[in-house]
C-alpha cells in the first residue's frame, strides 16, 4: 500500500483543519460565480450584514455544483476548460431561476463541498479522537493514512494475526477506517488483509463484513446573522449508537475467526489455476468488470507475469501490487477494493475470463 502520512503527520493536518475550515447554508440565490484569467471563483452574497465572501472553487465542489443543477460534467468541464465564462453564466443562471438551500463547506478560503442542506457532518477530527484510543489499546501498527480532497483513510495491522497462504507468503489481518467530510462517501470500516512479501494492502469490500454510516439527516440550522453554521464538534459524540457500532466493528475486524475465514478464501483462490490461453485478453476482458482503465490494466497484467503465480490469488496480488504504483492514494485505494473483488469474483466470470483466446 501507498505509504501516505505518519501518524503524526495525519495529527498535525487533522487539527489543522479542523481550526480552518468554516461551513455555511446558504440561498442559491446569494451565490455567484465569477470567471477571470484565474479561473472560476464563488462569491457569497449577505443581504442581511451588506458583505461578501470570496472563494475558490476545487475539483470536487465543482462537480457538486454540475451534478445539483443538471448539468452533464463532460459538458461542465468543457465550459470549465475553454469558456469559463460561460460556464458562470450557465451556472448563475440556474442559481437563480431553480433557487435552493445548499450546504457550502470550506477550506483554507476555497469551497470545497456544494452539498444538500440535510447534509449530516462528521468530521474526520473528531471521528479519530474516538478511534485512535481504541486501535492503540489493541496494539495495532499504524501502517498507512491520509488525508485527500475527497477522503481521509486509517491503515493499520494486528501483527499477532498472522497467518501462511502458502510457504513463505504470510498475511496479517488489519482495518481500513475511511470517512469523507465533502459528501465523496460513507463513515466506512472495513476489514485489510496485508501481505507482507511486497507490502501489499487488500481492502475487503464485502458489505457484509463493514460498517457504513450515511452522511444524511435533518435539515440543518444556520445562524440569524450570516450563513455559517453552527459548530458540529458534538454532532459524533451524540451519537452513542454509531460510536458503540465503530467500536465493536473495529474489535470484530480483528477477531482470529473472521481473519481464518478470510485466510481460507486466499488459500482457496490461490489453488484456482490460470488456464487461459491469452492471457492479455483475460485482463482486458476483466478491466470493464472490475472498473480499472487499459493503461491499469497494463500494469496489472505486468505484475502478473513478473510474479509468476498465475492463479486467481496471483491475479489478484497483481491488482493490489500495481495500487502501489499509481499517484492518488484514492485510486491506489479502490485498486485495493477491486483486488478483492478479482479474488471473490464469480465462478461463472471467471470461467469466462478463462475462455480468453488469442485474437
Amino acid at each position: 500500500m501507498l505509504p501516505g502520512k505518519t501518524l503524526s503527520e495525519l495529527a498535525y493536518e487533522l487539527k489543522y483543519q479542523n481550526q480552518s475550515k468554516k461551513d455555511y447554508l446558504v440561498n442559491t440565490q446569494n451565490l455567484i460565480m465569477d470567471a477571470d484569467y484565474n479561473g472560476t471563483m464563488l462569491t457569497m452574497v449577505n443581504d442581511a450584514t451588506n458583505e461578501s465572501t470570496l472563494l475558490g472553487i476545487n475539483d470536487v465542489a465543482h462537480s457538486q455544483i454540475a451534478q445539483s443543477l443538471g448539468i452533464p460534467l463532460r459538458y461542465y468541464e468543457r465550459m470549465r476548460d475553454s469558456n469559463p465564462q460561460l460556464l458562470a453564466e450557465n451556472v448563475n443562471a440556474w442559481f437563480n431561476n431553480e433557487p435552493e438551500v445548499r450546504m457550502v463547506r470550506t477550506l483554507h478560503g476555497n469551497a470545497r463541498a456544494f452539498l444538500s442542506d440535510r447534509y449530516r457532518r462528521i468530521d474526520n477530527y473528531p471521528l479519530a479522537e474516538y478511534v485512535l484510543p481504541i486501535l492503540q489499546d489493541l496494539d495495532v501498527s499504524f501502517e498507512s493514512s491520509e488525508i485527500t480532497n475527497s477522503r481521509m483513510y486509517l491503515k493499520v495491522v494486528n501483527k499477532k494475526l498472522t497467518k501462511e497462504v502458502k510457504p513463505g507468503d504470510y498475511v496479517q489481518s488489519g482495518i481500513m477506517i475511511s470517512n469523507s467530510e465533502v459528501g465523496m462517501g460513507t463513515v466506512t470500516i472495513q476489514p485489510l488483509l496485508y501481505r507482507l512479501v511486497c507490502t501489499n494492502g487488500m481492502v475487503v469490500n464485502d458489505i457484509r463484513k463493514a460498517t457504513r454510516r450515511r452522511h444524511i439527516g435533518k435539515k440543518n440550522t444556520v445562524s440569524t446573522e450570516d450563513y455559517t453554521l453552527y459548530a458540529s464538534d458534538t454532532l459524533l459524540a451524540d451519537d452513542q449508537a454509531l460510536m458503540l457500532k465503530i467500536r465493536d466493528t473495529i474489535k470484530a475486524a480483528m477477531d482470529e475467526v473472521h481473519f481464518t475465514n478470510l485466510m481460507d478464501v486466499m488459500k482457496n483462490a490461490a489453488e484456482v489455476k490460470i488456464e487461459a490461453k491469452n492471457i492479455p485478453k483475460m485482463v482486458e476482458l476483466a478491466a470493464p468488470e472490475f472498473g480499472f482503465t487499459q493503461a491499469e490494466g497494463e500494469g496489472i497484467l505486468d505484475h502478473l507475469i513478473r510474479d509468476g503465480d498465475l492463479s486467481l490469488y496471483g491475479f489478484s496480488n497483481a491488482v493490489t501490487r500495481y495500487a502501489q504504483d499509481v499517484q492518488s492514494y484514492d485510486r491506489s485505494t479502490e485498486l485495493e477494493e477491486i483486488g478483492y473483488n478479482v479474488l471473490t469474483m464469480s465462478p461463472k466470470l471467471w470461467s469466462t475470463l478463462q475462455k480468453a483466446e488469442a485474437a
